[in-house]
Formats: structure tokens, sequence, C-alpha cells
């Protein structure tokens, strides 16, 4: 069906140039509202009426007589209807939608995948976690759109990087420091000189979590840490706090690089906030606003004229008593973004950064340096809140005051966390219920896909034939086959429309509905049946579903299993 879709386009593209030569729209097919409609919806009739000062109804027959001519029109199209103040809607043949069925058995795990025409390399940013607890359920959240994301792009032919920032340095830094250096000294949460560090009137209070006891232990047991980006060995020594929040930060970045291993996630670089500071980055970007003539100097501190750029106040730079506000080094990390020849950078944060966008494009395009407008683009998540037994779960032993990511996963399992978490659009909160993800049944969105892909690998592995030898696809003519078809031909432009808008909910949702077009498939026909050719044909667009299911679920990182419990009791019965 994708070849058949192609030629109609070209097709399309054909007959709008001859009833509008000058200035033809671009040939686009559209869903029907209705599929009772057909399969191909055309509006084009309806966009050039103004301009050509026609009826759209009777555009829309001058286009319909000029799709007839065409021999892509005449091969693939069972009937051409006007609806409507001018829809055309194209009914295929079957022969169309069976084509697909060989396309995806041919195309294998590539198939869905295209080589866009301006492949770009773009830099995502996720997660991004400083080093002072086990990372939470929103980080997990940003894990799940981050990578999703990132093989979405790949899909389309971009060179993704994923790059993990964080602070190695600073006054969360210094409170860590100062947590498990008390705990050394036999401290504890409780302890009159808790929750206050007079040495740090900037902290909020110390770090209370059980963790803090436990990097206190390895540091006094001399250990080394090593995470993927640094190592570090423990010293011992009480006094030595610069020892203990290097010890610290290592310890905290491995017990990250673990989190992230159970969710199957692998970063390709980790940037340090500190590396802006030491070559003069960020001194460097700071004068390039000043020259700018966008800053100014009031109360003793230097400004930032962010209202320029849309920003609803101006924002300090410098404070009073020296050192830089947040926003000043996210700058120069991004100036560092563009400098490495990403020529798209997406930023995955909590929606609480909102408040930061405009302020740091703003001081990039403040840089002179050709930065595009709206760079980097930002992909904001809400929270979400944990369930279980019908109560919210708020608590972890672990952090201290938060669930964290390894809790989701010791409690469900990874693919459980990847397919809830990116179930549902970024922008909206979401509630993670615990006992739905461990449900072994429809109402489980995970388990429904992966059962779908468990049972036609049981109706394969008792069938035991070649699939896709000889198959006769005309064969495939029920109601339940032709949906079926119908969906996997979506697949591909799905996947190009998602990377496009940066919707990875799209395709758990493309997911749900190929599922249910197979389960209604399953329950309507019987697939092993004495006619060997229909047999054939039947398994044939079984493996091909079984492909698609596959290869969807691996750009979420979730496993397509091949056998499920509830599968093996049904395995006999097909």
């Amino acid at each position: 069906m994708i070849h058949a879709t192609q030629a109609l386009l070209d097709a399309l593209g054909a007959a709008l140039r001859e009833i509008a030569p000058e200035n033809p729209p671009a040939p686009t097919f559209e869903a029907p509202k209705q599929a009772s409609h057909g399969d191909l919806a055309v509006t084009s009739a309806m966009q050039l009426a103004k301009a050509l000062k026609a009826n759209p109804r009777e555009l829309a027959t001058r286009l319909v007589a000029a799709l007839n001519a065409q021999p892509a029109v005449q091969q693939w199209v069972d009937a051409i209807e006007i609806a409507g103040p001018g829809f055309v809607n194209l009914r295929l043949k079957p022969a169309a939608k069976q084509a697909v069925v060989a396309e995806v058995l041919q195309g294998g795990a590539a198939f869905g995948c295209q080589q866009v025409k301006d492949p770009r390399r773009v830099l995502v940013e996720f997660v991004s976690a400083n080093p002072t607890g086990p990372l939470h359920v929103g980080h997990a959240r940003q894990a799940a759109l981050g990578d999703a994301v990132c093989s979405l792009l790949a899909t389309q032919g971009h060179e993704v990087t994923r790059e993990f920032y964080y602070n190695d340095a600073g006054v969360q830094i210094a409170t860590l420091a100062r947590s498990t250096q008390l705990r050394l000294q036999g401290f504890k949460p409780g302890d009159p000189c808790w929750p206050t560090d007079p040495e740090n009137p900037e902290s909020k209070g110390f770090y209370n979590g059980d963790y803090i006891q436990d990097i206190a232990d390895a540091f006094a047991r001399k250990e080394t840490v090593k995470a993927d980006d640094r190592e570090f060995t423990g010293s011992g020594d009480l006094e030595d706090l610069d020892g203990i929040r290097q010890f610290a930060v290592a310890y905290l970045r491995h017990e990250q690089d673990l989190d992230l291993q159970a969710f199957g996630l692998k970063f390709d670089n980790y940037f340090l906030e500190s590396s802006v500071y030491a070559n003069g980055q960020l001194e460097a970007a700071v004068q390039r606003m000043v020259d700018s003539g966008k800053t100014y100097e009031k109360d003793g501190a230097l400004w930032f004229r962010s209202t320029d750029y849309g920003d609803d106040q101006d924002r300090v730079m410098r404070k009073r008593e020296g050192g830089f506000t947040y926003f000043v080094p996210d700058v120069a990390y991004h100036v560092n973004k563009f400098n490495r020849g990403y020529s798209q950078c997406i930023n995955i944060q909590g929606t609480d950064h909102h408040g930061t966008i405009a302020r740091v494009r703003g001081g990039l395009q403040a840089q002179g340096l050709g930065i595009p407008l709206g760079f980097p683009d930002y992909m904001l998540h809400k929270m979400v809140t944990v369930m279980r037994g019908g109560q919210e779960v708020k608590i972890s032993k672990r952090a201290g005051s938060y669930v964290t990511l390894r809790d989701l996963i010791d409690w469900t399992s990874r693919d459980a966390v990847r397919f809830f978490l990116i179930s549902r659009k970024a922008d909206t909160e979401f509630v993670f219920d615990i006992d739905l993800a461990l449900k072994a049944s429809d109402e489980n969105p995970v388990f429904y896909v992966q059962y779908a892909h468990a049972r036609i690998c049981s109706v394969l592995r008792t069938w035991g034939g070649a699939v896709g030898a000889g198959a006769d696809l005309s064969l495939l003519t029920a109601p339940t086959e032709l949906a079926l078809m119908a969906k996997l031909a979506e697949f591909p432009k799905m996947l190009s429309q998602a990377a496009k808008d940066l919707t990875p909910h799209d395709i758990a949702f493309y997911l749900r509905d190929l599922a249910g077009a197979f389960h209604s498939y399953y329950a309507a026909e019987r697939f092993i049946v004495d006619d060997a050719a229909l047999c054939r044909a039947r398994m044939a667009l079984l493996a091909a579903t079984r492909q698609v299911l596959a290869n969807a679920l691996a750009v979420l990182g979730v496993s397509a299993p091949e056998s499920m419990a509830r599968e093996d009791r049904e395995e006999s019965a097909a």
C-alpha cells in the first residue's frame, strides 16, 4: 500500500497541475473522518476555490475527471466519490491494501524508517539530574520521553546525540557534601543540626534519605566508585570535605547509571556545568551580551533586558554580591551546543522550567552568533502521580521523600515504566497506577500490545511453515483483514509525523490501535485452515503484523515477547 499511495500521490499532483497550472497546491491525502467514506480523502478542491473563483464541488468534479485519467488511479482505485462541499474520497482496490504485507516483510526491522532529504545533527538533552540523590519519577518520565524522541528522530535518518547535563559544584552539591560529612561525624536527621546549615545559608536543608548514610559508609571504607563519566576513591578522612564532595558526586552518578541501566538507557555524552566556567565560555557569553547593549547595571547587579525577547520582566544576570544566576550558565551551555555544530537542540524538562525559556533564547539572540530564533526547542512535561492500592505513593525509604525510577521498575517492570510514561502527551499530568501495570489483562495497555505480539508468535509456531513463501495475498479480503492491513500501512507516515511534531505518545496510541485491529481479526477468523493457500496468506499477514508491532515497540524501548502466560493457554486453539 505504501507504493500504491505514493503512486497515487504523484497522480494527484499531476491532476492538480492540470486544473490549476499556475499555482497548484502540494498534493496530500488525509484520512476520511469516517472509515465508511473511503480510504483516502482530498480537500484540494476547497483550497483552490477562492484562488480560482470557482465552486468547490465544480472543482472537485474536474479533479475527479483528471484523476480518473491517471494510470495509477486506474490501477489502484476502486471508486472515487465527491462528498459534502467538495471532498474527494478514494476507495482503494483490495490489491492496494494487500501490497503492504509484502512491503513489511521485505522491509523487516527497517520498515517504517526513511531517509529525509535534509538530515540534521540533533542533540537531545534530558534527565540532566544533579547528582544529589536517586532519579525520581519526573526523571523517569524524561527518560522515557527523551529516549523515544531520539529513536523517533533516528528512524528519519537524523544523527542524534543523547546528552546528560549536570552540575558538580554549587549550593546543592555543597549541601550534599555537608550532609554526608555530618553522617560521617555521627549525626543523623532529627538531630539539632538539622534542617538548616549555617555554613550554607542558601540551602533548604540537608538531604535526609538513607542513601546519604550509604555514601558516608562507603567513603569511610575508602571504596572506589566508578560512573560512566568519573571515578573517585574515598580517603576516609572526616575533615576532607572536598574529597567527600567528589566521592559523593561519583557515588550518586554511579547510582544514577545503575538506574539508567535498569531502564535500558545509555547516554552518548555527559556535560558538566563547571566546564563552562573552567575555560572562559561563561565570561565570553556574558561579554557578548554586554556588547550587544542588552544589559544594564541597577542596584549593584547586572541585568539582562529579557523583556526585549518576550520575557515578562528583565532578569538579573550577576547578583549584587557576585555570582551569576542560573540562566547565565544555561546560555553559555547552549552557545556550546550551537558551536558543536548541532542544527537542532531539544531540551526535555519539567514544566517548572517554562519561565526560563524566553530568557535563555533571548540570551542566545544577544550573542550575535547567528543562532536561529527559537533555539533550542523545548519539550516540557508535567508531573507524575504514583498510585498503589488506590492510594497515592509519595515516599521512598531509599530517597527519603519521593518515589524513584528504580522503585517504579522494581514494583512493575522496565517495559511497563517505559510504555506507561510515554502513553500520554508530555504536557498532561499522568497517574502511574502500579496495580494496573501489573495486571495481565486487556486493561493494561502494555500487556494488551505485547500480548498481540506473543499471540502471533504462538500461531506461527503452531503452523511451522515458511512465512511469506508463495503467499497469494489477493485472498486476504475479509473485513478484519482489510482493516488490519490499512493500519499496517499507516505506520511509516505516523512515524514521520511523530518525529516532526516530537510526539512520541503517537506511537503508543498507534500500537494500541494496531493491537486492537489484530485482536479483532483473531476473534473473527481462524488462521490455520484447510485451504493451504489461504493459510499461507494469513500467516504472511500475521508475520507482517508481528514485525510492525516489534518495530514500534523498539522505538519506545519496549520488548516484544514471543511468549506470555495467557497466550500459552490459547496456542492450541488457533
